[in-house]
């Protein structure tokens, strides 16, 4: 799934093939083809992959934050400002592209933050915070369409202000 995901950033989905990824991985075409039967099978393992590594670090960001409102909108604000940083270098970068034209990773994605949603639901339901979660969403759009990208200071400045929109 990583060298998946390393070609998804490199070549965009659409350049990624299964032989590529399977001898990226050493091993025959037909062995990638037995845990993934298609390349859609293997976009989809490796987005949910990207999901589980997401919700781990927003469950660390939330471990380490002592106010319970709005404890997730500012997890979530962060983690997606430590791969907006990454820019288009991210596995996030294609995969997210590709949810705007994919109903499946769509899917996904809406599940995933359903799912967050309903569980911080007493803390994080205001539209206040709703609006810090869009906003990063916006900015992390942004700085993928962006040539070179949103500079380092100002998404550092739009991050500490979406923070304070999060108390």
């Amino acid at each position: 799934m990583d060298h998946a995901a390393r070609f998804g950033v490199e070549q965009g989905l659409a350049g990624l093939t299964l032989q590529a990824v399977a001898d990226a991985a050493s091993v025959t075409k037909g062995g990638l083809l037995h845990h993934f039967p298609s390349k859609q099978a293997l976009i989809e393992a490796v987005f949910k992959d990207l999901l589980g590594k997401l919700d781990e670090e927003i469950d660390r960001l939330m471990r380490e934050d002592p106010v319970e409102h709005g404890r997730f909108t500012r997890a979530y604000i962060d983690a997606f400002f430590q791969v907006t940083r990454d820019g288009a270098k991210s596995p996030w970068a294609a995969l997210s592209i590709s949810c705007m034209t994919d109903a499946r990773l769509r899917e996904l994605w809406s599940d995933w933050m359903r799912e967050r949603l309903a569980r911080h639901a007493a803390t994080d339901g205001s539209p206040a915070l709703k609006l810090a979660r869009y906003a990063a969403d916006g900015i992390w759009l942004a700085n993928l369409t962006e040539a070179d990208g949103i500079p380092a200071n100002e998404l550092a400045g739009l991050r500490d202000h979406l923070q304070n929109l999060a108390k």
